[in-house]
Formats: structure tokens, C-alpha cells, sequence
């Protein structure tokens, strides 16, 4: 083709038709601007391909998403957790020198998939895969408008879905270049994590790095609240209704003490970084003209690092103290560590340099309000943190992951990785 002829096809700096469509990179996009200028054929077509390549990660990382978002694996009915990990399985068990580490506690499966024969790695790459409840028409995702929606698209589907791809560009590589890494694939985290991340760290998988691919809008959470779900049981002294002088109501008694309780911990109109207390659940009374026996208050505690659960406990024991008898009894339902790495961290920091290099912008560091299955290797001093990719609609109706986002944390793991 000669050079004239080559331009007219590429007339007032356009790319070629189809192309505008494509998800392609601002460096790809204007390689093929230049190119088509200069008449370049050979450099039009390796854009090209470069673009074909993108469309076609954009396209796998899509169709793996909506595979997974398709199993309902609700941690909280036990329901399809062997089906939505087998299926990653299936995905990945032939590829060459893969090895799988398949268990399972109290019908919770995990996997653990490496390409070297140790349990520590420079790196661990978690995703869980079990999801809460949804309508039924979340089971099958939807793209609009550069977003992908469905139940698990963002809560974390889409991160394990970039997982599984690098774990198949992993394979693809020399044996002697392949990055240290062990990809954990979990089913429990939506309830506490107990037998998926928790055992997987008892069995001695570690990291010099642990990374949870929770949803962060590529943020780093470094740091997160401990949970504490606490009951107060508080005995009474049954009596008429008409007669409370005869008796001791533990209603009241009940009231008192969160009256204290909420003076120590006030509840906070916005976002702020320490404990709170919520009151939840309140049962007491059987009849409308009786003084009830007894009455419970359960309380969801979010502690900070910084108190400690110890001190929070402390407070609430004092809070519900009185004087005369009956007293309170106060029982722990469930307590969950906090998150707490350092945001500057030399190993949070190769997130800031990975992600600076390859998008371009570096990552902020923030707190969470909740927990995630990343505590339990701060528990070890392991610098753990959440990072992930873009979305929003948390166990909403309207749930959904940025597919572009999905892209771009795949190139800034991979940098990470140091397979740039």
C-alpha cells in the first residue's frame, strides 16, 4: 500500500472504525493516531493487536464474573460453596506444574493455588467467593454502562475473577520467571471467616505480604474496626404491673445501663474513626400488666485498635453495674480481631509504586468500619491490607463492579507481581 493511499484510510487523525469502541489505553490510542499519520501500516497493526488484546481481557475478565456470579454460593445457607469452587478448579487444575491445595472445615471449602512447593510466599492474593443473599435476578449479571451488576460483582466476584486470569498468565511463563505467589479462594468471609482464611493462616500459609481483594475503589484499607457482639442478660423481680415498688424491672435496669453506655461511646452522625455501639436487639416482658423476670440487650461493638477490646469490655461491664441485686451477666457472642497495619509499611508500599506505575495514579490509604478476612494475618504482625478494584452497591439491589476497573487492578496486581 502506498504511504498516500494508507493515509486517506486514516484521514484527519481517526482511528480505524470499531476501534472507538474498544476499551483500548490513551498510549495504544494515540500509537495508532501517530501511526496512521506517518502511514506505518506495521505500527497500525501491532496497535491493532494491542487493542484486540485489551478487548479481549475485558471480554475474559466479563465472562469469568458473570460464571461466577452465576452460583449462588450464599455462605449463610451453605449453599453452593463445593459447586462455585469447583468451578475454579475445573478453571485451573491442567495448567502446567499448578498445584492445588483443596480442604474443607465444617462444609466451608477453601483452595489454595501455587506454582512452588512451600507455604510461605512473597505474596497472597485472597478472594473470597461466598456472597449473601440475593433477588433472583442477581444471579445473572447485566452490563450497562461500563458497569457490570449482579450479586458478588464488586463483594468480590470480579476480584476473583482477575485472580483466576493471572493465575492462567502465571502457568503461561518460563517455570524459573513465575512470581512467588499463592492465590486463597475462601467461602466464609460473609460469616466471619472462622473456616476459610482463619484455618488456611493456621495451617501455616503465609506471606510476606497478605492481600485481601476486597472492593476498595484501588484505595488501600489498612486498617479496620474489631467486632464485638456482646449480651446483657439482667435478672428482675416479677411484680404487678400497678405495684413496681414490690419489684426490681430489668427493662429499666437495662435502660440505665445504655444510658451510661452511650454517654461513654456517644453515636456518631458521620464517619468517624472510634468505637461505636449499637444497641440492636432487645427482648423482655411476657404480659402488659407484669414485671417481667428478665430482659436482654445484645449490643454490635466496633472497636478501634487503638482502645483495644479489653477496654471497651471494661466500660460495658461498668456501665451495667449495680449496686443491689440482681446483677447483670454479660456473655460474648462473637469477637472478631482488628485490622491494623502501617499505611507507610515498605511492603504497603510496593501497592503505592505498583499501582503509580502502571495507572498512573497513586493509591490513598484509608480505615474501614468493618472487618474482612485480612485481620486475621494482622493477627500474625503478616502486613495485611484490603485492596481491590472499583464499584459500588455493597449486598445492595443495585451491586456492581467497574469493568474498566477490573482491567486496571489486573494490570496493577500484575505489577505488583513484577510480570509487567
Amino acid at each position: 500500500m502506498m504511504k498516500a493511499e494508507f493515509s486517506m484510510r486514516f484521514e484527519q487523525n481517526r482511528v480505524p472504525q470499531g476501534l472507538n469502541e474498544w476499551k483500548i489505553s490513551p498510549n495504544t490510542r494515540a500509537e495508532l493516531v501517530e501511526a496512521s499519520v506517518q502511514g506505518n501500516a506495521e505500527s497500525v497493526s501491532n496497535a491493532v493487536s494491542d487493542g484486540s488484546m485489551i478487548m479481549n481481557l475485558r471480554t475474559q475478565l466479563v465472562d469469568l464474573t458473570s460464571k461466577l456470579v452465576a452460583i449462588p454460593s450464599v455462605s449463610a445457607q451453605k449453599r453452593d460453596l463445593d459447586r462455585v469452587i469447583d468451578f475454579i478448579v475445573e478453571h485451573v487444575r491442567d495448567l502446567p506444574d499448578v498445584q492445588l491445595h483443596h480442604t474443607n472445615y465444617n462444609d466451608f471449602p477453601t483452595l489454595t493455588v501455587g506454582f512452588h512447593a512451600v507455604r510461605h510466599a512473597d505474596v497472597v492474593l485472597n478472594a473470597h467467593v461466598d456472597v449473601v443473599p440475593a433477588r433472583d435476578d442477581q444471579w445473572q449479571t447485566v452490563e450497562r454502562d461500563g458497569k457490570l451488576y449482579g450479586r458478588g460483582t464488586q463483594d468480590m466476584k470480579g476480584g476473583a475473577a482477575v485472580y483466576m486470569k493471572i493465575i492462567h498468565d502465571i502457568a503461561a511463563m518460563p517455570a524459573d520467571q513465575r512470581p512467588n505467589v499463592l492465590f486463597q479462594f475462601v467461602t466464609d468471609e460473609e460469616i466471619g471467616g472462622a473456616n476459610g482464611t482463619a484455618k488456611l493462616r493456621d495451617e501455616g500459609w503465609s506471606a510476606n505480604l497478605f492481600i485481601a481483594g476486597e472492593p476498595t475503589d484501588l484505595q488501600i484499607c489498612h486498617a479496620a474496626k474489631g467486632i464485638l457482639w456482646v449480651e446483657i442478660m439482667q435478672p428482675g423481680v416479677p411484680a404487678h404491673g400497678s405495684r413496681p415498688w414490690e419489684g426490681v424491672n430489668p427493662i429499666e435496669r437495662l435502660a440505665h445501663g445504655l444510658r451510661n453506655l452511650l454517654a461513654m461511646y456517644p453515636p456518631p452522625h458521620e464517619p468517624l474513626w472510634r468505637t461505636t455501639i449499637s444497641a440492636n436487639i432487645v427482648h423482655g416482658g411476657d404480659a402488659g400488666n407484669r414485671i417481667p423476670d428478665k430482659a436482654s440487650l445484645r449490643l454490635d461493638v466496633r472497636w478501634t485498635p487503638e482502645e483495644g477490646i479489653e477496654q471497651v469490655l471494661a466500660n460495658i461491664e461498668q456501665a451495667f453495674k449495680f449496686d443491689s441485686p440482681p446483677h447483670a451477666t454479660i456473655s460474648i457472642l462473637q469477637q472478631g480481631s482488628s485490622l491494623n497495619t502501617a499505611a507507610d509499611h515498605a511492603q504497603v508500599q510496593r501497592i503505592h509504586h505498583a499501582q503509580t506505575l502502571t495507572l498512573g495514579h497513586e493509591p490513598h490509604s484509608f480505615r474501614e468500619h468493618f472487618g474482612s478476612d485480612a485481620r486475621f494475618y494482622s493477627e500474625m504482625n503478616v502486613p495485611a491490607v484490603c485492596w481491590g478494584p472499583v464499584g459500588s452497591g455493597l449486598h445492595t439491589d443495585d451491586e456492581w463492579v467497574s469493568i474498566d476497573g477490573l482491567v486496571d487492578y489486573y494490570h496493577a496486581v500484575r505489577a505488583l507481581l513484577g510480570m509487567r
